[in-house]
């Protein structure tokens, strides 16, 4: 299978560019960066060819895209792609505007491409076991969720918000309602939150606190945040709390472990696990393409996790909740 990247503005797209690299039937046919010094030490390093033009590198013959661009910049390239029938892996958040998502849905199924959305997180074994133990109803019925997602400032284009569409609740919000609406199957309805720059002296948000109601009654609160600094021993974390009626469990997607917690012992047990979340998008995404089948996260689940990221801004500046 041939695969370009689209972007090397995004610093996911080395992770993936590796993951390509370990897979013996894929090849990394071309990068695609305008920002030429960029490209070409991208392309230098993985072995490839650099184009500075986005009209010649969608000409190539090639099976997929993976797009790692500012996130303003994943419109115009998701539609381009598209329309030359390239099946595609979109970086999060998907789009800065639901309209903008919609038509990029919109253009893919028109012209017959896969468009995935990359979210790692879905890929981590600790969250993968822990969807698992819902699924056998182990935690009885879910009454609630407790997520976080917490990081550095990645500064950059991250802090612009025209190239950005948003700063940490933006960034860091999209994966854990991506989760969240993967364990329970249900959508938001109910969006309040607090959003604002705390730890940075930066002209967009660096952290939010947003509570959330599903459709079928239950809650969540989420922390997300560029809370982190330098001097901290990790880059920072991906956690879920989920509290059922028979346990509750606590998974971290960075610690790779679980942490759980029961009515029937007052003992804490841990599971261990490790593994890479990002080769394990690719490989997925490969096999989408190869199987000719739905996408494992599609464009819808990036534009309901952008629509509620979306949300807790305009909950913020109106000081009320929103209805979705």
């Amino acid at each position: 299978m041939k695969i370009g990247i689209m972007s090397f503005a995004h610093m996911h797209a080395y992770s993936y560019a590796d993951g390509l690299k370990k897979m013996p039937n894929v090849e990394l046919v071309g990068i695609f960066d305008d920002d030429s010094e960029r490209g070409k030490k991208a392309a230098e390093k993985y072995h490839t060819k650099h184009f500075i033009d986005q009209k010649s590198f969608l000409a190539m013959d090639m099976d997929a895209v993976i797009i790692c661009s500012e996130n303003f910049r994943h419109k115009e390239m998701v539609l381009n792609a598209a329309k030359a029938k390239k099946h595609i892996l979109c970086e999060k958040p998907i789009a800065t505007t639901v309209e903008d998502a919609q038509e990029m849905i919109n253009v893919c199924d028109e012209n017959k491409v896969i468009l995935q959305t990359a979210f790692p997180v879905r890929f981590s074994s600790p969250m993968r076991q822990l969807k698992k133990m819902i699924d056998d109803g182990e935690l009885g019925d879910i009454v609630a969720f407790r997520t976080t997602n917490r990081g550095q400032n990645p500064g950059g284009w991250f802090i612009d918000k025209q190239q950005s569409g948003g700063g940490a609740v933006l960034d860091h919000t999209v994966h854990m309602v991506d989760i969240m609406r993967w364990y329970l199957g249900k959508e938001i309805t109910e969006v309040h939150a607090i959003v604002d720059s705390y730890f940075h002296d930066i002209a967009i948000d660096d952290a939010g606190l947003l509570t959330l109601k599903f459709e079928n009654g239950v809650v969540a609160s989420h922390d997300a945040s560029w809370s982190r600094f330098k001097e901290y021993p990790i880059w920072g974390d991906a956690t879920i709390e989920v509290v059922g009626t028979k346990q509750t469990v606590k998974a971290d997607a960075f610690k790779e472990h679980f942490r759980i917690f029961t009515s029937r012992s007052k003992s804490l047990s841990y599971v261990f696990f490790g593994n890479d979340m990002d080769f394990d998008l690719i490989r997925d995404f490969v096999k989408c393409v190869e199987e000719k089948r739905e996408p494992s996260i599609s464009g819808w689940d990036g534009l309901k996790a952008l629509e509620v990221a979306l949300a807790a801004y305009e909950s913020s500046e109106k000081k009320a909740a929103v209805n979705l």
